[in-house]
């Protein structure tokens, strides 16, 4: 379930590359700036469709749509996204790779076998530990497990308190997981989202609750949705990537679908939030750097939504509300970092906007949770988290530093914001999930019991900084077995990231915990371009500072291996999509450091993917990386550090790459020209050098014809 803000302050995760936010702050009304694009609207008040011209992000009257179920609105003709290498070239490749790789796999069959033995008995005990997050309604409570949800009664779990309320496999989904779950504020229906890992799209069931639970509506293709009253519901459709329409359908005797909202400009994304106390749903339209925000009235659902404050370049903002006023998490003022700010619902323009509380310097706002009289923030300062209670009635802020192990939160969901207890979950890579909750009644942090299985005891975990080229600071957070002796003679695996204000991944994966017990040392880099010290630390590392993340990188592993974490001979590197930037630069530069990397859908080709204006993301990641269509400057700066572009004659790491055929994100064809480009300079340096036992690095392709960009299921996670 998604709860909270995190989706929004996670950079806008689902149009980022991997896993899908500062200066100029006078009020500019974008609408006078662009020009106004023709778009199709139905009219059917007249019978026949008519083509009106309406600014990007505009509110279009409700008499001009009435989409019932099964109208399909007029599109643009999709654009041919046909890679550029011949169709008969790249099937060559395909299957040159798939061959290699076959023989390859040979060699490491009993390897395999016995790691994947390992990772099972891991994953087994541990989610025996953790359970599922948990959505409360009072004494209810909604859980998930195994492709199923569950309703009981209180948090005591057993076979004769639970009721099934639906199951994926029984409703032929059998090949999709649970993405997101919204109750509708009577318990009467239930909104459910499911993925494939073979798809980016999610399909939206909605379920009528009961004594006998029953689908009432299959909605393809959705990415958000919440209930606005007890039988209407809002919901954003999804294609390319895009999430540019928001609808609207009543499940009443009556049932219609409607649409609200679209958004014209590219580079924007809408999705839809619904604030805690139910009192507004907001149409957010996020670019990776600038937001709008539109309210709809909960109580009057049909009414046109209002603005509150028109999109500004650089100004982000999201909406909380409260006693008839708005609570707004905003970039405003200076520095451009997240502050709590808040103004009437009457008038809600940011010249109204008063503050409430702001952040302290490279601190990290990872959500906020609203309640009737106080709110929480979850935050993350110099690798360790806290929470800060501020309350709206004493106009007090409490500070709880939380378990110096913890590397990430999760929030419960929580729709009663009169509720006197606030339920999370902390992990880190090698600590799976456990349960706290804050009492604010009696002010304490209590670790909610489970039967436990100790899984471990023995994990040190260390936080450094490393001076950058610069002389920036640059945090780095090491795992390591406390029994070790002689770290300098331990393997090492590095990860990286620094892009789009994402932190770097630290939730629980079996695999990192199994690397613990048998001797590895893990290490994660926290560069800029990542979010893990706020919007500054972003804004540093993208761009035209993206070397800088660079530079970070090879600062973080030179001091590791000073400090006596391993040697470069028996150094891994790690990274995940847009992280093969800084990886494969890394590798380019610096390849003494690293003996291997292992990339996952790895961004390695930026020039190129860039100048492809017809690719879905183009266009909106031009805020992150430059436009080197319209500057040449920008175009030679993304030349000098692009992986593709700066392959040369040397001896490299062995590099092991898993890439997906159906990836909409990471054109294939990219990763295939970067791997032909590396083998054969490292041929070319094998050949030159031509020294007796020389090394030759291993460049290993393993391209998955399922699953696609985003986190994939245990199962499949598990053969990878």
């Amino acid at each position: 379930t998604c709860v909270g803000l995190r989706n929004l302050l996670q950079g806008l995760s689902f149009s980022v590359k991997y896993y899908s936010k500062h200066n100029h702050l006078q009020t500019v009304c974008l609408y006078s700036k662009i020009k106004h694009q023709k778009c199709h609207i139905l009219d059917c008040s007249g019978g026949t469709c008519t083509h009106r011209t309406v600014p990007p992000g505009s509110i279009v009257p409700w008499r001009f749509f009435s989409c019932k179920a099964g109208t399909k609105i007029p599109s643009k003709r999709k654009q041919n996204t046909s890679i550029t290498t011949s169709a008969h070239l790249y099937k060559d490749l395909l299957k040159s790779e798939q061959e290699n790789w076959n023989d390859i796999s040979e060699g490491y069959k009993a390897m395999t076998k016995r790691i994947k033995e390992k990772l099972e008995e891991l994953h087994n005990k541990c989610m025996f530990n953790s359970g599922s997050p948990r959505i409360r309604f009072g004494e209810n409570v909604y859980f998930e497990e195994n492709g199923c949800i569950f309703l009981s009664k209180g948090d005591d779990v057993d076979e004769g308190n639970v009721d099934i309320l639906f199951s994926t496999e029984d409703l032929g989904f059998s090949d999709a997981f649970i993405q997101r779950i919204r109750i509708s504020p009577d318990q009467r229906y239930m909104a459910i989202s499911l993925k494939s890992d073979n798809s980016e799209e999610a399909t939206c069931v909605i379920m009528k609750l009961g004594h006998f639970p029953a689908v009432e509506e299959v909605i393809p293709s959705v990415f958000s949705f919440e209930w606005a009253t007890n039988d209407v519901l809002y919901y954003t459709s999804q294609k390319n990537l895009k999430c540019q329409n928001v609808f609207v359908t009543t499940f009443t005797n009556q049932k219609h679908t409607e649409l609200v909202y679209t958004e014209q400009d590219a580079r924007f994304f809408v999705d839809i939030y619904c604030t805690k106390d139910r009192r507004f749903l907001t149409i957010n339209s996020n670019s990776k750097t600038t937001s709008e925000v539109w309210l709809v009235d909960c109580r009057h659902p049909f009414r046109l939504p209002a603005l509150v404050q028109a999109r500004t370049k650089g100004l982000i903002y999201h909406i909380e509300h409260r006693n008839d006023e708005l609570y707004i998490l905003t970039t405003y003022g200076e520095p451009a970092e997240y502050k709590l700010m808040k103004a009437p619902v009457a008038s809600s323009g940011m010249e109204n906007w008063q503050l409430v509380y702001a952040l302290e310097k490279k601190t990290k706002l990872v959500d906020l949770e609203m309640f009737s009289d106080r709110c929480i923030m979850f935050l993350k300062n110099a690798g360790h988290l806290y929470l800060n209670v501020i309350s709206f009635v004493s106009h007090s802020v409490q500070s709880i530093k939380l378990p110096t192990w913890a590397c990430e939160f999760e929030l419960e969901s929580h729709p009663e914001h009169t509720t006197s207890t606030c339920y999370f979950q902390l992990t880190s890579p090698v600590h799976p999930p456990k349960r706290f909750a804050y009492s604010f009644k009696e002010n304490n942090l209590i670790e909610q019991a489970v039967q436990e299985v100790p899984i471990i005891t023995n994990c040190h975990t260390t936080r450094l900084l490393a001076k950058s080229k610069d002389e920036t600071s640059v945090p780095i957070t090491v795992f390591h077995n406390m029994n070790s002796k002689e770290l300098h003679r331990k393997p090492l695996l590095v990860h990286v990231y620094g892009a789009y204000g994402i932190d770097l991944n630290m939730s629980f994966k079996e695999e990192k915990l199994m690397l613990i017990e048998e001797g590895w040392i893990l290490a994660y880099c926290h560069v800029r371009g990542g979010g893990e010290l706020g919007l500054s630390w972003h804004k540093d590392g993208c761009q035209q500072n993206k070397l800088k993340g660079l530079h970070d990188l090879k600062a973080c592993i030179t001091l590791l291996h000073e400090l006596g974490f391993s040697q470069p001979k028996y150094t891994a590197l790690a990274a995940a999509s847009a992280g093969g930037v800084l990886a494969g630069a890394l590798c380019n530069a610096d390849p003494e450091l690293i003996r291997a990397m292992v990339l996952q859908a790895p961004f390695v080709d930026v020039l190129n993917t860039m100048m492809k204006t017809h690719l879905p993301l183009t266009i909106e990641e031009q805020e992150e990386w430059g436009n080197p269509l319209a500057d040449e400057k920008c175009m030679k700066y993304i030349k000098s550090y692009c992986p593709y572009q700066n392959i040369k004659t040397q001896c490299y790491p062995s590099v092991f790459i898993t890439a997906y055929e159906n990836d909409q994100r990471i054109p294939l064809a990219g990763v295939l020209r970067y791997v032909q480009k590396l083998r054969k300079a490292v041929l070319d340096h094998a050949s030159n050098t031509n020294k007796k036992g020389n090394w030759i690095p291993n460049i290993i392709l393993d391209i998955q014809a399922n699953g696609s960009h985003c986190d994939s299921s245990w199962e499949d996670s598990l053969n990878e």
